[in-house]
């Protein structure tokens, strides 16, 4: 079935909420998958300890974890802005409160695992990174 076909039989609105839900799906993958990868590469290198480990981890350590998923998270949130059928810098957003009620969830169920600065700045980065997604998207 061509897409001119498809659009007739299936109502508009019904395919921009498909279209806005794979948008954040497709943001949300990438940071997460990009920040598993980048994990694993890290412990493989000698770099960090095994992840079991993770409340063994230095305060630089955790400095470089959050740079990097500080980065995959405005990576995240460009490429739910430039997939989003109308409005990009909403679904960036969206993508972005999705993350910080990730982050408040990881905070409260490790507080006491590692060193909390991690988990708040974790949580602080989240929405500021979703809007400068967004922004970059909207000046290309």
């Amino acid at each position: 079935m061509t897409t001119a076909a498809l659009n007739s039989v299936i109502p508009a609105g019904r395919l921009t909420w498909r279209r806005s839900v794979l948008a954040i799906f497709a943001g949300l993958l990438a940071n997460a998958i990009l920040s598993t990868a980048t994990d694993l590469l890290l412990v493989n290198s000698d770099v960090f300890p095994p992840l079991s480990e993770f409340g063994s981890f230095s305060d630089s350590m955790l400095l470089l974890a959050l740079t990097y998923r500080t980065i995959f998270g405005v990576l995240g949130c460009y490429l739910t802005a430039r997939l989003a059928p109308t409005r990009p810098m909403t679904h960036s957003i969206a993508l972005g409160g999705i993350g910080f009620v990730i982050g408040v969830l990881g905070a409260l169920a490790t507080w006491e695992t590692w060193t909390s600065w991690y988990s708040l700045a974790i949580i602080a980065v989240t929405l500021p990174s979703a809007w400068l997604g967004a922004r970059i998207a909207q000046t290309h």
